[in-house]
């Protein structure tokens, strides 16, 4: 959305006492609610926290001056888990499918009950490896069957892998990619030293193969022959920087799909083994495939749910091979250097249901409520994360993009001052027993429209995507404005955002608003890209 067009879109929801509080921020005069402080032009402003980081900075200094070397980086992201899957988040047994490795690692580590994704996977996951918005990186919704992009949006883009690589570390990637196919646009061209997993989604893969689910495409071979044109790779990928790229195997049957979980799994847990043995710290992004829809259960495995349901035997399959992973660590002996990350990239796709996870808030995939960007978040690292922690504070998957450079110890200096990062680093945040967040505030896009803006506990909605019948969240639902005033929910006494408490029952309004419009002003000075989506 233009800037020009916001503004006058917040101005005529807003009454005169609105006004005078967004001529307060215009002129530099920060709301008291408002705590972040902005050090640099092109950077997220942040809480300072001063004493906290000096702590934490020692803290890492010791253990590094201990082991020789900088930590490892693992993330674990889940593909469409909703935020009340997991034991720890409300889920588990409860709901017909234990989850005791992911228990584990909040249990003995940090959870985060404020934990924010894009509202879809391919936003998230370009997010957390840039520090930037989609809406500024062009990568604002999944490349799909037919799309023709106008540019290469990594072309211009400083990735993480890329810069850990410089920082003398092994980069690896396992999994979902969902970030682009052409050359240019795979992992191990952006950046990734071996990329080893499936470009697309697990449902644009077997969409080919599953008769009763898509009978129109799998009993026409017309039909089919000209799917195949357009259609995403559906091989199983190993990856080489510098170009190099072999096609391992051929997904053929909803059985072969059923089985490439454990094959991703069992490859990280071979290459941690391998990697250890070695004196270079490694980063690897391990991408389930599963939960996204549509899900088919590992023949081999046998049932690992109490519900049975395809949904609920991929959840406790994803919980079986977290506890694989990280046992592959303690076993190699990398455990007590290994920062952990558990996570989902969004909210549960309702529109798979019942293929479909749990989220006790408003909304699902596809929308700005909580239940399609609060998800699931775990840091765990043993030894350094004090165990039973549990922080609702603000974190952005973003801020794993900060958290990181942090910890490879490269110096966010080398960034170019020519474009807008929205990470915050939270290393501190993370690691000091008592950490505090330095997220003052969450922005949330649908494209290229800002929708809205989470700040402490309220968040104001200027937009809203609207569901047109039972769990229809993406593919019969509507975007539209929120009428004469903006919604604001306080989301302590109203975590499922049913009834606005707008001005007449809350002082921050403006103060949110104004944060809003803020965060609008950083496009016009550092205007986003746009690419063909």
């Amino acid at each position: 959305m233009p800037l020009s067009r916001l503004s006058s879109t917040v101005v005529s929801l807003t009454t005169s006492c609105v006004l005078l509080l967004f001529l307060s921020v215009s002129y530099g005069q920060s709301p008291s609610l408002d705590r972040s402080v902005r050090t640099l032009d092109n950077f997220e402003p942040a809480i300072p926290r001063p004493e906290q980081d000096k702590a934490v900075t020692k803290k890492m200094a010791d253990l590094q001056k201990q082991t020789g070397k900088k930590p490892n980086i693992l993330w674990l992201v889940v593909d469409d888990m909703g935020y009340g899957d997991p034991g720890c988040f409300g889920g588990g047994a409860a709901i017909g499918a234990a989850t005791p490795n992911i228990d584990r690692l909040a249990r003995e580590g940090l959870k985060l009950t404020s934990c924010y994704s894009q509202q879809t996977c391919t936003p998230t996951r370009s997010a957390i490896l840039t520090g930037r918005l989609p809406r500024r990186t062009g990568l604002t919704r999944p490349i799909l069957a037919g799309d023709k992009l106008t540019q290469n949006p990594w072309s211009d883009e400083v990735s993480l892998p890329s810069l850990l690589n410089d920082a003398g570390y092994f980069t690896l990637l396992t999994g979902k990619w969902h970030v682009g196919e052409p050359t240019g646009m795979r992992p191990h061209d952006i950046g990734f030293d071996e990329y080893y997993g499936y470009y697309p989604a697990q449902k644009e893969i077997s969409q080919r193969y599953d008769a009763r689910r898509f009978p129109d495409l799998v009993n026409d071979p017309e039909r089919m022959r000209a799917f195949e044109a357009i259609a995403p790779d559906d091989h199983l990928i190993h990856g080489f920087k510098g170009g190099r790229t072999e096609k391992v195997s051929q997904i053929q049957s909803i059985e072969d799909m059923g089985r490439a979980e454990k094959g991703l799994a069992d490859f990280t847990v071979q290459r941690i083994k391998e990697l250890a043995k070695k004196d270079q710290p490694f980063f690897i992004e391990h991408c389930f495939m599963k939960v996204h829809c549509d899900n088919f259960p590992n023949p081999d495995l046998g049932t690992l749910s109490a519900a049975k349901y395809y949904y609920k035997e991929a959840v406790a399959e994803v919980d079986l091979h977290v506890g694989e992973i990280v046992k592959a660590l303690d076993e190699a002996g990398e455990l007590e250097n290994t920062f952990i990350f558990f996570t989902s990239d969004n909210g549960p796709q309702m529109d798979g249901w019942p293929d479909a996870g749990y989220t006790p808030f408003r909304g699902a995939k596809g929308t700005t409520f909580e239940g399609g960007v609060r998800v699931p978040g775990i840091a765990y690292w043993k030894g350094m994360i004090k165990a039973g922690r549990e922080s609702d504070d603000l974190f952005d998957l973003m801020d794993l993009f900060g958290t990181s450079l942090n910890l490879a110890g490269v110096s966010t200096d080398t960034l170019a001052s020519d474009r807008y990062y929205d990470f915050i680093d939270q290393t501190s945040f993370l690691i000091h027993d008592e950490g505090a967040s330095k997220r003052d505030a969450v922005y949330f896009w649908w494209g290229n429209q800002l929708m809205s803006c989470r700040m402490r506990e309220y968040k104001v909605h200027v937009k809203v995507v609207l569901p047109e019948s039972t769990h229809m969240h993406i593919d019969y639902s509507t975007l539209q404005d929120v009428g004469l005033a903006p919604w604001l929910f306080n989301l302590y006494i109203d975590p499922k955002e049913q009834s606005p408490v707008g001005h007449r029952r809350n002082a921050w309004l403006a103060t949110v608003l104004g944060k809003l419009k803020t965060h609008a002003a950083t496009f016009k000075k550092y205007p986003p890209k746009e690419v063909g989506l």
